[in-house]
């Protein structure tokens, strides 16, 4: 795709360096709090008597369904993103908050995470187009690793806030208010720092090129959804793994900051140090490495495992996220955001079948727990597949990061 020649001497001027910081300071609201901020705040709920493991599924399964239609109509919303972005940030902020406030309503939380879902893919699909572009026209691709590195960062501070601020006595909700009030001043920033350049429209890209042709990316769609699918249920459930065992939330509230620091580092070094090397092996390799901590917690249980298990899948999963999108972009002939948005649909669609089919599994005789670590098996086993079948293609299409 050819840029507008007019955005790229505006652009020109922009810090590289500053763009990417901004970026990922807005990554991590959208998918540290906006996403992911129930994960830590599951076991809390769950020792405050709001809800059991299977609820906690269908509320992580509303939000995941929530980004998967908000990633499928982002580019359909006829509003500029100029508003678009700011407004999803403010949803964001507001739904969250809404969690603490009121008497538990199962039907309420399903609504409010279900909206920050959407809320948190309108606001991460324009945070990327804006950032990945103007780092492609400063020629620093590299710095892609620090706005993917929001992510990270996003559920190290909401994991670390949590383990601060749970004290004996303190209730869920307030946690709720507590994310709401911080995320609002956290957005403030990237608000003011704001500019009229933001205002790059999925349609205005669109017409700059052709649509792009797939060149055979069905199986690597597949594969990317499998990512989704393998990563989340130790996001959402590792903290609550870790209450099981031990019931001070100071201690088993550390898993979540362990998988934060471990997926926003990440990003980094892959960024600088896989430049070189065939991006389907390193996401082959992701693959079996993340497989090894999925499934680690159904057959060994303790806090050194659970710690393991989320060094070993917070420091993979969102490496193939950006090889993914680099691996269809590069085989794609004119503009590629029609599989670009494959790719997004099908990780939600992933992170979305996590949660159901742990839940759907909990119903059986065996119980919640055996349910939850059969569903951390079929993970496992369906990464193991997918390495294999990525590695085939490598020896056939061999490509670099």
């Amino acid at each position: 795709m050819k840029p507008d020649p007019s955005l790229q001497a505006r652009l020109s001027s922009r810090s590289a360096a500053a763009v990417s910081l901004l970026a990922m300071m807005e990554v991590a609201i959208e998918m540290g709090v906006g996403r992911f901020a129930f994960t830590p705040l599951l076991p809390l709920m769950t020792r405050d008597g709001l809800l059991d493991t299977s609820a906690g599924a269908w509320l992580a399964g509303s939000n995941y369904l929530g980004y998967l239609l908000g990633a499928l109509t982002v580019s359909r919303v006829r509003v500029s993103s100029q508003v678009l972005l700011p407004a999803s940030l403010a949803g964001i902020v507001a739904v969250t908050a809404a969690m603490g406030v009121g008497n538990p309503d199962m039907v309420a939380w399903l609504a409010l995470r279900f909206a920050a879902g959407g809320f948190s893919a309108w606001a991460f699909v324009l945070t990327n187009a804006w950032a990945l572009e103007r780092l492609a026209l400063a020629q620093r691709s590299d710095l892609a690793g620090v706005v993917y590195a929001g992510v990270g960062v996003g559920i190290a501070l909401v994991g670390a806030f949590c383990v601060v601020a749970a004290g004996p006595g303190v209730p869920a909700q307030w946690l709720w208010l507590g994310l709401g009030a911080l995320s609002a001043v956290a957005i403030a920033p990237t608000l003011l720092l704001r500019d009229g350049s933001r205002d790059i429209s999925a349609v205005a890209i669109r017409k700059q090129s052709a649509p792009a042709e797939s060149n055979d990316c069905t199986s690597l769609v597949i594969c990317y959804g499998l990512v989704g699918f393998g990563y989340i249920l130790p996001a959402t459930f590792l903290p609550a793994l870790a209450r099981n065992i031990v019931d001070d939330p100071r201690i088993f509230g550390l898993a979540w900051p362990v998988f934060g620091i471990a997926a926003a580092l990440s990003t980094i070094v892959a960024a600088r140090t896989l430049q070189h090397m065939n991006r389907l092996r390193v996401w082959a390799v992701c693959h079996l490495v993340m497989a090894a901590g999925v499934v680690m917690p159904s057959i060994w249980l303790s806090p050194t495992s659970i710690a393991i298990a989320a060094l070993l899948v917070g420091g993979t999963y969102l490496v193939p996220a950006m090889i993914g999108m680099q691996e269809v972009r590069a085989r794609a002939t004119g503009d590629p955001t029609a599989l670009l948005g494959q790719m997004t649909a099908a990780f939600a669609i992933g992170q979305i079948g996590g949660p159901l089919v742990s839940g759907l599994l909990g119903m059986l005789p065996a119980g919640q727990a055996a349910g939850l670590n059969l569903a951390f098996q079929a993970a496992a086993i369906a990464l193991v597949l997918s390495a294999a079948h990525l590695f085939r293609l490598a020896r056939h299409k061999p490509t670099e990061v």
